[in-house]
């Protein structure tokens, strides 16, 4: 790497840090030093799976990797949720926890490594970050007439402009190819819709539970493609390091992760714990360029403040214009989801 390379990364991870730093800043004030300390800890934490995933997946077969993850995350949480009585009443609700299984795990926990092959985790966490817009456009659709708050929808207008420059630039200009960056944004897409669904369903059943019991429902789906898979890959003889990835993608990023998230909702709201995306991003690229030397692209440059504010502008809670100088009541807000 080149002396002007290195000056650039670095101005690059300067410029990435101040505006995270100034967004942290501006949060503190609405938040306690626990809340605020549990926000950075759980952004911090959901910002390395995709480092861990870069380095599983030079011993491990995606098959082997999602399954080792969800097993060892049910082994943890599915005796909690046990212990606490809450299978009863998530099983009455076994539908929808399908779905938001299929949407939040099955799906994305495939596509993520599948598309981390062929592309850098600093971009495809970047991709991940189009999540709150993509929640927002599905919330507006789904009659919620505050998300079309002209805030709102120049955020989805910005968003997706940062989703084109990234796209065009980078994949029509041969730097990095375009399935990828589908199966990223497929990814993105189920991850906006599985906290609706959870959301509608009913106040009793508890989200420890339904998380206990996604996570044996994905082990199961994936117990046969790991049946063939991990045997080989093990024969194989992965690293200390690929086997580490493995343990903190399961017992961390997955089991841990979203019990300390679930803690972050009961405290400041899901509105405002769903910002850690913003920290997910810094961590995830940082990791990525200075770990893993990845190259920071034109697409990237261009669309990474694009995507950033068209998520932030489109997942701030605002009450509906319904003509100019009236607003919609305060209890028909858009509602947080998850």
């Amino acid at each position: 790497m080149g002396e002007a390379e290195k000056s650039a990364r670095m101005r690059w991870f300067i410029a990435l840090f101040s505006a995270g730093l100034r967004r942290l800043v501006d949060y503190a004030d609405l938040v306690p030093r626990k809340s605020l300390l549990l926000f950075l800890v759980v952004g911090i934490i959901w910002g390395t799976p995709y480092f861990f995933i870069e380095i599983a997946l030079e011993h491990f077969d995606t098959t082997s990797l999602v399954f080792a993850r969800v097993f060892l995350g049910a082994l943890i949480l599915l005796p909690i949720a046990m212990a606490k009585g809450m299978l009863k009443a998530t099983l009455r609700a076994w539908p929808a926890v399908v779905v938001f299984a299929a949407l939040e795990m099955i799906g994305p926990w495939f596509l993520i490594p599948e598309a981390q092959k062929d592309i850098s985790s600093s971009l495809a966490s970047l991709l991940v970050t189009t999540v709150p817009f993509i929640a927002a456009f599905f919330v507006g659709l789904l009659g919620d007439k505050s998300a079309w708050h002209p805030l709102t929808v120049l955020g989805l207008v910005v968003g997706l402009a940062g989703v084109i420059a990234l796209v065009g630039i980078d994949a029509f200009s041969g730097v990095t190819p375009l399935a990828p960056i589908l199966m990223m944004l497929g990814a993105a897409l189920g991850y906006a819709i599985a906290p609706i669904v959870v959301n509608r369903m009913p106040q009793e059943v508890p989200t420890l539970g339904v998380i206990a019991v996604s996570l044996a429902i994905v082990s199961i789906v994936y117990a046969p493609f790991a049946a063939v898979s991990l045997p080989h890959d093990i024969a194989a003889g992965p690293s200390w390091q690929a086997w580490a990835a493995l343990v903190v993608l399961g017992a961390v990023c997955s089991a841990l992760a979203f019990v300390l998230f679930f803690g972050l909702i009961r405290q400041i709201g899901p509105a405002r714990a769903s910002l850690i995306t913003y920290v997910n991003l810094a961590v995830a690229a940082i990791l990525g360029v200075v770990f893993l030397a990845e190259p920071i692209t034109i697409g990237i440059v261009v669309g990474f403040p694009l995507v950033v504010a068209g998520s932030y502008l489109a997942s701030r809670q605002r009450q509906a214009l319904v003509r100019k100088g009236r607003r919609v009541p305060k209890g028909e807000e858009i509602p947080e989801t998850l």
